[in-house]
């Protein structure tokens, strides 16, 4: 695999270090501006919504700037971010340079991706991406813990710091070492646009939103649930969120492997591994050695599916796949953000910590109808739509 593909890989770390760092921080911020932890977790709700809304919008003011170069401009705007929030002097401008930080965050991983997927040969697209990807499961296991650590010593703003010089490096690696491509909207906004007249891009789109909110439905509220009702300490807690992380980290990679053979499989599989171990939970709640192996196949199903979930979309948009590739980001973040809430509405409800798992292997279940469906589309229109993408790589290949 080429080295740009890595290169992409530790920028993903970066950006997926800051995503999620802030649960660490929460203590530290919530003391330094004298806000509720409650008001300091809008940091990670207002990232979610920068994502969601802004990183289309800034990919779309950008097609018609080359993919390298769209690429350096928002890590410049990612560093800016990062130095920002570490000297911010109130709770708002903090505020506003995580917004800042959560538009580039989004638009670099969806132009990333396309430029990622377009370094190899298209029976190769899903292992680059999952190897991209694999950068945030890398930040999982090992970036949110030193971020923590690095707050709790030195000072959150230390922690933004150190972001930011991860950010410059990743900065220097891609102007030397990923490879120029064409402009990424050489056929303008309108063409890009185009791409959303396709109904199968849509039923992706759901796929993701629901399966990432069957995720963090469960894995939100996964902490109570292994010390209340599994008996385990809290100072357990860390090591089995890495070994959860471990299992996002291997289920990216075999996600990445096997879609390239069956894309749809391997999503509709992943998805149904995803619905059961949801559903374990129940069984293993209470059991200590059963609940290590749930909570390791639950990462594993939650990442197996990634790869396929941005390779779908990219597919279906054949010579205008970046502004859907970034809008598939934001569905995630959409997923992200639900996931939590309707978590939230079932233990209030007094249905229990064990209600998330249930909600998301619901959701989960939901988003495989969903992918199903969209198999079922293939199989009644596939030669139109293979038809279609051939004739739009002939146009994008022309104008090269």
């Amino acid at each position: 695999m080429p080295i740009a593909l890595f290169v992409l890989g530790l920028t993903v770390f970066s950006l997926g270090t800051t995503e999620f760092m802030i649960a660490g921080l929460l203590p530290e911020l919530s003391g330094a501006f004298g806000v509720s932890l409650p008001q300091a977790g809008l940091l990670i709700s207002l990232f979610a919504v920068g994502v969601v809304i802004g990183a289309p919008l800034i990919t779309a003011a950008t097609t018609k700037v080359p993919r390298k170069s769209a690429l350096v401009a928002l890590l410049v705007v990612f560093i800016a971010g990062e130095v920002l929030a570490a000297a911010a002097p109130s709770f708002g401008v903090l505020m506003a340079a995580r917004v800042v930080t959560a538009v580039a965050h989004g638009s670099f991983f969806g132009i990333g991706a396309v430029v990622a997927s377009n370094l190899v040969e298209p029976g190769k697209r899903a292992r680059a991406i999952a190897i991209m990807f694999g950068g945030l499961t890398i930040a999982t296991i090992a970036g949110v813990p030193l971020g923590t650590f690095v707050g709790q010593h030195f000072g959150w703003r230390a922690t933004f710091l150190a972001v930011a010089i991860l950010g410059v490096i990743d900065l220097v690696g891609v102007l030397v070492l990923v490879p120029h491509q064409p402009r990424a909207g050489h056929l303008g906004l309108r063409h890009e646009l185009a791409a959303f007249r396709n109904p199968k891009v849509w039923l992706a789109l759901g796929t993701t939103t629901l399966s990432q909110a069957a995720l963090y439905t469960a894995y939100t509220y996964i902490a109570p649930l292994l010390t209340d009702l599994t008996g385990f300490s809290a100072g357990m807690v860390p090591p089995l969120l890495a070994l959860f992380g471990v299992g996002t980290f291997l289920g990216s990679v075999l996600g990445g492997k096997l879609a390239d053979r069956s894309l749809m499989g391997t999503l509709c599989a992943g998805l149904l591994l995803l619905a059961v171990m949801l559903g374990v939970f129940s069984l293993t709640a209470h059991s200590k050695p059963a609940m290590i192996v749930t909570l390791f196949l639950f990462g594993v199903g939650s990442f197996l599916i990634n790869p396929a979930l941005q390779t779908r979309v990219m597919n279906e948009t054949e010579g205008a796949p970046t502004l859907a590739s970034t809008s598939n980001i934001s569905a995630f973040n959409v997923g992200n953000a639900l996931g939590p809430w309707l978590g939230g509405v079932g233990i209030s409800a007094g249905a229990g910590l064990l209600s998330p798992s249930w909600i998301g292997a619901g959701l989960a279940v939901a988003s495989l109808v969903v992918a199903l469906g969209a198999v079922g589309l293939d199989r009644r229109t596939g030669k139109e739509v293979n038809s279609d993408a051939g004739r739009a790589r002939e146009l994008v290949e022309g104008s090269q």
